[in-house]
Formats: C-alpha cells, sequence, structure tokens
C-alpha cells in the first residue's frame, strides 16, 4: 500500500475525519440512549462521504489514471524438447 498512495489527499482526509466525528457523535448518542442524537450522528457520517465526493470532484482526490493497472506480455511457456506441434 505504500507504494499507491491510497488515500493520501486532502478530499481523503477530510471526509474520514467528518465520517469519524459522526461515528464518535452517534456512539455518545447511543450510549445515552438518545436516538435524535445517534440519527445525526448517522448523517454527519453521510456529510463526510459527500464531501470527500466533492472535493475530490474539485480536483483534491487522487486522479483516477494512478490506479491504472499495467498492461503485462502474455507468459510464453516454451514447451519441452522433443514435443511437435
Amino acid at each position: 500500500m505504500a507504494g499507491s498512495s491510497h488515500g493520501h489527499t486532502p478530499a481523503a482526509w477530510t471526509g474520514v475525519i467528518i465520517a469519524f466525528i459522526g461515528f464518535c457523535v452517534a456512539g455518545a448518542f447511543m450510549v445515552m440512549a438518545q436516538p435524535i442524537g445517534f440519527w445525526a450522528g448517522m448523517a454527519i457520517v453521510a456529510l463526510g462521504g459527500v464531501v470527500g465526493a466533492i472535493m475530490r470532484s474539485m480536483g483534491l482526490g487522487q486522479p483516477k489514471d494512478v490506479h491504472a493497472v499495467p498492461q503485462t506480455r502474455a507468459a510464453v511457456t516454451p514447451e519441452p524438447a522433443g514435443v511437435e506441434s
């Protein structure tokens, strides 16, 4: 993972931090048995995803070509000696 820069962008960090805060809010209100606060925390979690996606569309995320799979040549296996095609 170290060579792929997976998630090392402002969009990723911002989205994850907002979602983490929402998770903490939802967890606290769940323990306090307050359903409205729990759902408010879950809304903050969803907001983290929305903010991350908006920031990525603004160019603050990782470019799509970074994850391109390199094209490899087909493996050529030599035939055993003495075998005729």
